[in-house]
This record gives C-alpha cells, sequence and structure tokens, in this order.
C-alpha cells in the first residue's frame, strides 16, 4: 500500500469509528497521517505531549473519544500524566506513538525509548498494538473495542516506515 493510502485509510478507519477529537505534537514519522487529519478533522496542536494527554483526558470525561498522536520520546515526557491520571482513572483515549528507535531507525538518542516503549507501556497496563499496512482497519476496530468498549487507554504503535518516513 502506498504511503499516503495508509494515512488515508487509517484516518479514515479513525473517524468512522468516531474517535475524535486529536491532539498531537508535530513527528517526521506520522506528518502523512498529522496532515490527513488536519484536512479531515478536528486536530488541535500541542506543544508538549504530557499536556496533549491532560487535555484528552479532559475531552474524554466530557463523553469524546480522543486520540493523542505522539512519537515515543514523548511517551516518556508523558509517563507521569499517563500514570497518575490517565491509568488509575481508567481515562478512554487512544494513544498513536511513532516508534523512534528501532528499526530502521537506528539513531542513537533514540535507541533507549525504541527499547522502553513497549514494556513501558505493558507495565502501565495500557495495551498496544503494531500498525501493519495490511491491517489498518482490523486494527482501528481493535482499538475502538479497548477504548471505547474497554473503557481504557490503549495504544498503536507506528513503525518509522510505514508512512514512508526514512532515516
Amino acid at each position: 500500500m502506498a504511503v499516503l493510502d495508509c494515512a488515508s485509510t487509517l484516518s479514515g478507519a479513525l473517524l468512522e469509528r468516531n474517535f475524535a477529537p486529536f491532539f498531537g505534537t508535530p513527528c517526521g514519522i506520522l506528518a502523512p497521517l498529522y496532515r490527513r487529519l488536519e484536512a479531515a478533522a478536528n486536530l488541535w496542536t500541542v506543544s508538549r505531549e504530557d499536556n496533549a494527554i491532560g487535555v484528552a483526558a479532559g475531552s474524554a470525561m466530557a463523553g469524546h473519544r480522543p486520540v493523542v498522536l505522539m512519537q515515543n520520546s514523548g511517551l516518556g515526557q508523558s509517563v507521569n500524566a499517563i500514570a497518575s491520571l490517565v491509568v488509575p482513572y481508567q481515562i478512554p483515549m487512544l494513544m498513536i506513538i511513532s516508534m523512534r528507535g528501532v528499526a530502521p531507525d537506528s539513531t542513537t538518542e533514540n535507541i533507549v525509548m525504541g527499547r522502553l516503549t513497549e514494556p513501558l507501556l505493558a507495565e502501565a497496563g495500557i495495551p498496544t498494538a503494531t500498525l501493519d499496512e495490511d491491517n489498518l482497519p482490523a486494527q482501528a476496530d481493535w482499538a475502538a473495542t479497548e477504548v471505547i468498549g474497554g473503557r481504557r487507554a490503549a495504544a498503536l504503535l507506528v513503525p518509522p516506515n510505514l508512512f514512508g518516513w526514512q532515516a
């Protein structure tokens, strides 16, 4: 599937499942998805990932189905907000997290977060699925089941090359 097709397919699948609003910090890996959501949905750029988590929590409490887009380094920035607000109060939100520090991204400054992302989310009790271009609608269904049906946070992990990013 082409790069823009993946971004269009995922954004369309999320919107069809009534996810909104979207909060995010810009990220090169997520740029094609970010552009699609800017054009098709209510996407708010937030300068810090932990603030995006807080705003999304308020949105969830108001009855919405928020999504936070961030790089895994931003997940590190957001650990306290997730651990002290989202998890204990079972606030449903979807996180879409780009995976820096995993193949094909071997940049030194990202390798540690690349190794820590999945174990950190697992330890927090947040289920994850790694996006695969052949299963995007099914993975959006999984996200809806976890977040909407399960009334909890879940994360979709984005491999560096899914939307065409190159090291």
